[in-house]
């Protein structure tokens, strides 16, 4: 099987099969196409291989982002967010120039395509685009200062792991202090490879934590089946898969139902 992946006018093709791959180059000759050798850069995503595995990271991305925001001369943060901080849509005077907040979120969105890390972060600072604040902008210098410190991780897929699908599922209960609705984060593995991770404030407000990690676990329950189809296109078998909860009230309730 070979597998032709098309984003836009850029195209990868992966496959076991070296002699198939040579095969489908045959495309050269009917389309006006260039071919740039093995993986090493695409949109922005710097690849690595061996026989150990396949790295991925974002190194030359993040640095241009901390050159274009005059944040190469940051002393590096060690945490993503200040823990304590409790932002707000209407705390702290607004921007004058908006577009700066939007167009800074747009970049990291980007960045979280391989930093699982700052994932929830991004997530949060997102909320505040339409009427972004100077706190808000702060909490965006503060994330930029983490990356100075961290522009080399990314991603790591090792080649000798097993195909066992697992999602581990946590949630921020009531953390928006404007709606009091509970953030779904959940990290899914294929085997130790990670290969989906989420951060999305839920839809309604719940009463009890049990409540929020209920609504969480079928969020990443969804997305465990949505990848297990996703792998059986690739002729990869599923067997079973594993949703993993610290909530123990939540998971009798996913066990045995609401009465």
């Amino acid at each position: 099987m070979v597998v032709l992946l098309v984003y836009v006018d850029n195209i990868i093709l992966a496959g076991k099969d070296s002699t198939l791959l040579t095969s489908v180059r045959i495309l050269l000759k009917h389309f006006k196409l260039r071919d740039l050798g093995n993986l090493k850069y695409f949109l922005g995503f710097e690849i690595a291989r061996n026989s150990s595995g396949i790295s991925l990271c974002q190194r030359r991305y993040a640095l241009q982002l901390l050159e274009d925001t005059s944040s190469l001369g940051k002393k590096p943060a060690g945490l993503p967010i200040i823990p304590s901080q409790k932002l707000s849509l209407h705390d702290g005077e607004l921007l004058h120039d908006s577009q700066l907040y939007r167009r800074l979120i747009g970049r990291l969105l980007y960045l979280t395509h391989t930093r699982p890390d700052i994932a929830y972060t991004v997530h949060h600072l997102s909320h505040f685009v339409a009427s972004p604040r100077q706190p808000h902008l702060l909490a965006v210098h503060h994330l930029l200062s983490y990356i100075k410190g961290t522009h080399g991780l990314g991603i790591f897929f090792s080649s000798s792991s097993n195909l066992q699908l697992s999602d581990f599922v946590d949630v921020d209960y009531a953390s928006c202090p404007d709606t009091r609705r509970s953030v779904t984060d959940f990290y899914m593995f294929l085997g130790t490879n990670i290969v989906s991770w989420k951060a999305k404030k839920q839809q309604t407000v719940s009463w009890y934590s049990c409540e929020a990690k209920y609504r969480a676990m079928a969020s990443a329950t969804c997305e465990l089946v949505w990848f297990a189809s996703l792998l059986s296109s690739f002729h990869v078998s599923v067997s079973t898969a594993s949703l993993y909860c610290d909530n123990q009230s939540a998971m009798h309730l996913a066990i045995k139902g609401v009465s």
